[in-house]
């Protein structure tokens, strides 16, 4: 159903990925406190693509529903039915795994306690809750003056069938957020219970007077996918686009169900649930595991410092250019320098901002911003540069989903420095990475530019892993100031010396290297693509893909998450190979990289998805210092050779292992990444 020729749909192959970050929580190689949050994170994952992709599906499928997807052709109420389907069996797979885990912390001594008690916990735990849960519950009977409240989007609830005086009503009750989500034993052992399972435990005594008949907890997911328009952004909000935007976050809360979890414990509750949120069994999942498993990536906070290091990953701690070396700014305008994260540290790109704010000879500074740390060094290094009256213009994206607020906020701030603000250009969201510093040194103009494939976010850069360039490159450096010109005048058709833009130039520039390597193929030339991206589904790109291995061109792929493209299929996909990593750090950065010996090396803000090279303003460089070319192209093959953590796709849409061969040396592409 999800594989059509030489393509896999897009949310199946979300699904496949989301079930490799699952297998992590499996693999017994991994520390048993890092399974615990990539457990955590599976659930989180799959949380926001029922809020996105699946609210998206239901958008689509009430509005046009005779539709079909470009690639497997498939309606959105077809999709929509093989994702139910194959959550149902993720779900499945995830109890297994959790009971698994479970058992694993117990004998590394952290002990989950979950529905069996001996008298003295029943007598601690009911104490605890009278004392310290009670009094934050907001019990409610429903009835003619206690109507149906409404389920906010991702919270648990408990749910109760009760009885009183011959009368049958249901009580509803949220958990309490402010309530920590696990409580510890007392004693020598650890030995914890989650805030879930301790007010489905006791819960009920928040109903005196009522016989309980039966509970259940439930989660409901809401569609929180909308579009924005420039165009609505009328007199009505002033012409304010951040206005607009918060009205639109707001209504989120209020969008329709899309999914129903449940710990299955009674039916009636599950029949009232499904009633009243107007949701289909199909919608409904009932798991083995907590509904809420974000306290998994909190355990490490209930042991002392040597035991939770014991059950993590050893530190990592990224190298830095040292202060003594001197100025930044003079060492970059004698030769580009590259920061690769987690392996560099980010506190580099903060320290050449630091020093651009205190010098006399920059003139401006120029940043795109789309997600950044909750306290961010970046945006005090762009206040103080403001203060020191250096010109500094943010374009901040607003429309980084889930963190507008965030950006908001930041605008904010930014705005009130004194930098100049705007948010992007037309309906294009701005996700390229750059940031363009114009230096005056008497008649002499320089340039020093950062380009990267990440955020300027100092958190993800110690969790992803993201290429950086800054270079002193004049004809760069011009390209980098136009590109910032023509956002500000809403100019996106504009060819530049050395970046690819999108929309205008970024695919047409790839595919154009693409046909290159054709024409090398045809002419009986050794002729090679290698690339690196979180996401291929960019139906252009993927049949110059197609078109290129039938040609004989050699196609290596670092995909890490959806890839819509089929390999090894013979006769049309046979000299393309895909891999997927999911390992310790979250896969991030973007490499395009064209001829047998990467001739030809971009780093790029962007995916080949069509959101990216269509719809959104992205940007490619070129890696022009041949020491930084190498370094990169070393990387990508010493990818492409992983046999721990690598997993390929294969003619038959599955992932499987790769395993070195009998005396092979292992090669983990993170651990060890040249």
């Amino acid at each position: 159903m999800f594989i059509k020729d030489e393509y896999i749909n897009r949310e199946y192959s979300w699904l496949l990925f989301n079930k490799r970050v699952l297998e992590q929580a499996a693999d017994k190689s991994v520390p048993v406190l890092e399974r615990c949050k990539f457990f955590s994170i599976f659930c989180g994952n799959l949380d926001e693509f029922y809020m996105v992709r699946v609210g998206s599906l239901h958008n689509q499928d009430s509005v046009s529903p005779k539709t079909k997807e470009n690639k497997t052709k498939l309606t959105a109420s077809e999709q929509l039915s093989g994702i139910y389907a194959e959550t149902k069996k993720l779900c499945a797979q995830a109890g297994a795994i959790f009971g698994e885990l479970k058992k694993d912390l117990k004998e590394s001594g952290i002990h989950q306690v979950r529905n069996k008690f001996s008298d003295a916990r029943k007598e601690e735990l009911k104490k605890y809750f009278q004392s310290s849960v009670l009094p934050f519950l907001s019990p409610m009977v429903l009835d003619a003056k206690h109507p149906l409240m409404r389920f906010e989007n991702a919270h648990v609830y408990l749910i109760l069938r009760l009885t009183r005086g011959g009368r049958e009503m249901i009580g509803v009750m949220p958990l309490p957020a402010k309530v920590k989500p696990i409580y510890v034993f007392s004693g020598k052992k650890t030995s914890f219970i989650t805030l879930e399972d301790l007010v489905k435990e006791y819960g009920h005594l928040a109903f005196a007077g009522y016989k309980c008949e039966g509970k259940s907890l439930v989660r409901v997911t809401r569609n929180a996918d909308f579009e924005t328009d420039e165009a609505d952004c009328d007199s009505e909000y002033d012409y304010d686009f951040a206005k607009y935007l918060k009205e639109k976050i707001e209504m989120r809360a209020t969008f329709d169900a899309v999914r129903l979890e449940t710990d299955g414990d009674d039916d009636g509750v599950i029949e009232f649930m499904t009633e009243n949120l107007g949701i289909k069994c199909k919608q409904c999942f009932t798991h083995s595991y907590p509904l809420d498993c974000k306290y998994l990536c909190k355990l490490d906070s209930i042991l002392s410092d040597s035991d939770a290091a014991k059950r993590k990953y050893a530190p990592f701690r990224p190298k830095g250019v040292r202060e003594s070396d001197g100025s930044l700014i003079a060492r970059i305008l004698r030769k580009d320098l590259f920061l690769s994260y987690p392996y560099d540290s980010f506190g580099t790109l903060v320290r050449l901002l630091e020093e651009c704010a205190e010098s006399k000879e920059v003139a401006s500074i120029k940043i795109t911003i789309y997600r950044l740390d909750d306290h961010s060094r970046i945006v005090e290094a762009l206040k103080r540069a403001s203060e020191n009256g250096i010109e500094v213009t943010v374009v901040i994206e607003l429309c980084a989903r889930f963190d507008e607020e965030n950006n908001l906020y930041y605008a904010h701030v930014l705005k009130e420095a004194g930098c100049t603000i705007f948010y992007g250009v037309g309906n294009y969201k701005v996700h390229s990475k750059i940031i363009s510093i114009v230096l005056s040194r008497g008649d002499e103009i320089k340039y020093i530019t950062h380009l990267g494939t990440g955020n300027y976010n100092e958190a993800t850069s110690k969790q992803y892993t993201d290429l950086n360039i800054i270079t002193a490159d004049e004809e760069i450096g011009q390209d980098g100031a136009a590109f910032f010109r023509n956002l500000a005048i809403g100019n996106i058709e504009q060819d530049y010396r050395k970046l690819l833009i999108a929309p205008h130039s970024l695919k047409s520039g790839l595919l154009a290297r693409i046909d290159r390597e054709i024409e090398k193929a045809e002419r009986g030339e050794p002729a090679a693509i290698y690339a690196k991206m979180n996401s291929l589904t960019d139906l252009e790109m993927i049949d110059r893909f197609i078109k290129a291995s039938k040609a004989g061109v050699k196609i290596s792929l670092v995909v890490r998450g959806i890839c819509c493209l089929l390999p090894e299929a013979k006769g049309k996909t046979e000299n393309i190979r895909v891999v997927s990593i999911v390992g310790r750090f979250l896969e991030h950065s973007r490499i395009y990289a064209f001829g047998e010996t990467g001739d030809e090396v971009f780093i790029s803000s962007a995916d080949l998805m069509t959101r990216n090279t269509d719809k959104r303003v992205e940007i490619a460089t070129p890696i022009l210092d041949p020491d930084i070319k190498a370094t990169v192209f070393a990387r990508l093959q010493n990818m492409l050779a992983d046999n721990v953590k690598a997993r390929r796709l294969t003619s038959e849409g599955v992932y499987v292992p790769v395993f070195p061969a009998e005396g092979e040396r292992k090669i983990n592409s993170q651990e060890d990444p040249l």
